[in-house]
This record gives C-alpha cells, structure tokens and sequence, in this order.
C-alpha cells in the first residue's frame, strides 16, 4: 500500500461515480445489455472467456460491459471473479476430433475426409466499411441456416492423423494414466517448463503480444516454416468422470477453437526428416489465437529438435513470463499511482550527485 497517501477517499468515490457515468453514456441511447454484447459482440466474449481462464459467456459479456470495452481490464474481472468460484473435479480432456463443425479449414489438403466448411469467417469479405450496419435491421438468412441437415455430420479425421499414417509426422504421445497435470492457476511457474505448463500459459497469454511472436516466427527468429494444418472451431462435450458412477458423464458442450500447425523438421540424432506440430486451443471462435498460439508452441520446442535458440519466440523464459496480460497491466498501470516518496528520494539523490560533479569541476580549476 502507498502510505504516504491519505485521505482521497472521497476523490476516488467521485471518480467512481464519474465512471459509472461515462459508462452508460447518453441517455436518449438505449443501454447495451449483456445479452446483446454476447450474440453480437461474441467475438470479444471468446476472448475474454479465454484470457480470463473461464467459460462462462453471460460473465464475460458482463465484465465487458463493465470495463466500457476494454478487454483486458474484463479479463482481469474475470480472473479475479474465477478464483472466488469453488473448484471440485477436473474434466476429462476434450475429444475435439468427434467436435460438432461450423468450421473447418485446412491449408495442406483440398480435398478433406468430411471436407471442408467455410463457416462464419471474415477471410473472403472486403475490408470496407459497411455502412448498411448504421441502420437497424435483419440480415437475410444464410442458405445453410435455412436448410436443415439432412443426415448427421460426416467423421472428420485430423489432418495430422492423415500425415501420421506415413509416418511423415511426429507422432503424439498418449498420455500416462493418472500421470500429474501441470496446472499453473495454483502451482507457479517453474522453468524449464514442460509442455502442458506452457500450454496452459499460452493459452491465457494476450492474443495481441502472442501474434507478433508468432509473426516473428515467420521472419527468421524460430525456424519455423509452417502450414495451416488444420484450424476446426466447433462444439465440443465436456466430460466428468463420477466416481460414485464409476464412468463420465457429459455436463454440457462448449465452443472451442483448435489449430493445428504442421512444421518442418530436417532431422538428426538418429530421427529421419519429418514434419513436427505445433498446437494451439482457444475458447469460442478465436483463430487468431490459436494460431497464434501453435507457432509460438513450437518455436518453444527448439530443444526438443536439437535447434539452436535464436529468436525471442524460442525463449521459453521471456515467453511465458511476458505473455500475461493482467499481470503486465499491473506494472505497467502502477506507475501511475502514487510514487512521491520514491521520487523524491530519487529527486534528492540527484541533487546531491549534481553538487558533488560541481565540487570536482571548481576543485580541478
């Protein structure tokens, strides 16, 4: 705490108040409502639900309405609401391969088992204004949204899982039964880090400092020449097991986002040449994200491979410690507090360094 501060009580009060002003705006504008952020504004719920580590899409709805459209400051709501919440079980991982579709894209193969789906997708519009929007009204519905499906979705296998049966990509290891999970909400960060531990960390990491370690990826600092393997946004079944039933049980199905990247591997110790992944998973519909997050999981992997680090993004350190965003808002935004003891003792320190420089310029004279 600042104790050199007192008083101000009633300023920050005002303050509030003020706050609470300018966030509601005009009056003769009707007030936005949680509701409407989330089915019109769902792309900024899907980041924060993921950066604030919670899936609840009314709460980060909420929270941004709450932070007048600054995402981080209702990532931060969030994080801060999710630790009051009462933790009893953990899920059992998600099946993305059996995921209910909207979208799914691939950059290696046209032609997909199960194919592939556009879906809802900014990539093929114009980047102009449309001023249509100004004015309210119904869009028209979209032809597939005016035709029921006809027949279940068609299996749609992984491309990596393609790849793999040549053996042309690095195979994923099956988990050990009852093996420890890293979970970096209660246990700190510990470097070097194992895969799960950063996983976790990207994945709470700020979209916009991951996009350009990613993007340096592809500049010559990670050694990463890579192909959209695969990105599939979708449904998919969250599972806990009962113990007391002695099996799992589906609790509800949530939107996710998974890419994953297909690298090059040149090969050595004893491996042939063959393509490496990178993976990313993202809450809601959030491509950037995860792809994002794929390029910077495997620039980290640079010892795996026997590469020499050479950029930023192959810094595991500077990686995971540097891509929170609530805990960069903190240092950053504390220096606007109250700093006047420090200052001035900074303040009277250089006084005293300048007379000091003054006594040796007039005594060499």
């Amino acid at each position: 705490m600042y104790v050199a501060v007192k008083g101000g009580e009633r300023a920050i009060t005002n303050a509030h108040a003020l706050l609470a002003q300018r966030r509601r705006g005009n009056r003769d504008t009707p007030e936005l409502t949680p509701a409407q952020i989330d089915e019109q504004l769902a792309l900024a719920v899907d980041r924060v639900m993921s950066e604030g580590s919670l899936y609840d899409r009314g709460i980060a709805a909420l929270a941004i309405k709450q932070a007048r459209g600054d995402l981080i400051e209702a990532i931060f709501l969030v994080r801060a609401y999710r630790t009051t919440l009462a933790r009893f079980g953990f899920a059992e991982s998600l099946d993305t391969a059996a995921m209910t579709l909207s979208r799914r894209v691939s950059a290696t193969f046209k032609d997909l088992p199960g194919g592939q789906v556009l879906g809802p997708t900014f990539d093929y519009s114009h980047r102009l204004i449309d001023f249509a929007l100004e004015t309210q009204g119904v869009p028209a519905p979209s032809p597939a949204a005016s035709v029921a499906p006809s027949s279940p979705q068609r299996p749609s296998p992984r491309v990596t899982d393609l790849i793999a049966r040549d053996d042309l990509i690095e195979r994923e290891i099956a988990p050990v039964p009852d093996a420890p999970v890293s979970d970096i909400t209660r246990d700190a960060l510990a470097f070097p880090a194992r895969r799960d531990a950063r996983l976790q960390n990207l994945a709470r990491g700020d979209e916009g400092f991951l996009l350009g370690l990613a993007y340096s990826t592809q500049r010559g600092f990670g050694r990463n020449h890579p192909f959209v393997g695969e990105i599939r946004f979708g449904e998919a079944a969250v599972e806990f097991f009962v113990e007391d039933l002695g099996f799992a049980v589906s609790i509800g199905d949530i939107q996710v986002t998974e890419c994953q990247m297909v690298n090059q591997f040149a090969g050595g110790d004893g491996r042939p040449p063959r393509f490496t992944r990178g993976y990313g998973l993202a809450f809601g519909q959030s491509e950037r994200k995860a792809m994002s997050m794929a390029l910077v999981d495997r620039a980290l992997r640079a010892d795996e491979f026997g590469e020499e680090r050479k950029g930023p993004a192959q810094d595991e350190e500077f990686v995971l410690s540097h891509s929170d965003n609530v805990q960069a808002t903190g240092f950053v935004e504390h220096l606007k507090l109250p700093h006047y003891v420090d200052f001035q003792a900074e303040l009277a320190l250089l006084r005293q360094l300048r007379r000091e420089r003054e006594k040796v310029a007039e005594a060499a004279e």
